[in-house]
């Protein structure tokens, strides 16, 4: 299926704001594989289905999860958040027939980002933080960043997810830690 095929069908998934989020992912995907020598239908397909599961009820996604077989940890059990992006792997799994583990797993860890990461899983990592739609304070530091280095728009994200989180006082997911962990000991 093409980018248009899937467009239409997420567009009766979710509602006005994550359809238009969700296009826009896709491009800025398709711009930063252009600029970092990735796949860019590979990273489009990711970018635009990377929230297919975003707007389902928290029950069905936990149904998701556990019919692919995955049983979640304590911290993402405490943390719906980050669900979808379970659930949406195993979705374009069963629903879509997408067999490509670069972009399931693009899509399993948009959230988190984990050690090991390809390029098209930092690419849609990167691109839901600095796509067109996106206003945070930073975001513009994260845009010029993102143009620079993957990396180092990805450490700016952890940094500015860290803070925010340990100001909760809510857990971090270790993939969160291994993954900025690893940038880190390896950006020089």
């Amino acid at each position: 299926m093409d980018i248009s095929g899937y467009k239409k069908i997420i567009r009766g998934l979710m509602g006005d704001y994550r359809y238009d989020h969700s296009v826009n992912v896709a491009l800025e995907a398709q711009q930063l594989a252009g600029i970092y020598g990735c796949d860019e239908e590979k990273a489009m397909t990711a970018g635009i289905l990377h929230d297919v599961t975003k707007e389902f009820s928290k029950d069905r996604q936990l149904q998701i999860i556990t019919g692919g077989g995955i049983i979640l940890d304590d911290i993402q059990k405490q943390a719906p958040k980050l669900w979808h992006s379970i659930s949406g792997s195993v979705y374009i799994q069963t629903e879509f027939g997408i067999d490509d583990s670069d972009i399931i797993n693009a899509v399993r860890y948009h959230t988190t980002g984990r050690a090991g990461m390809s390029l098209l899983e930092k690419i849609i990592y990167v691109a839901d933080y600095t796509a067109q739609g996106r206003s945070y304070d930073g975001v513009e530091v994260m845009r010029r960043l993102s143009r620079e280095s993957l990396e180092k728009a990805m450490i700016f994200s952890f940094q500015f997810t860290f803070n925010k989180l340990s100001g909760l006082e809510q857990a971090i997911h270790p993939d969160e830690i291994f993954c900025y962990n690893e940038i880190v000991l390896h950006k020089n």
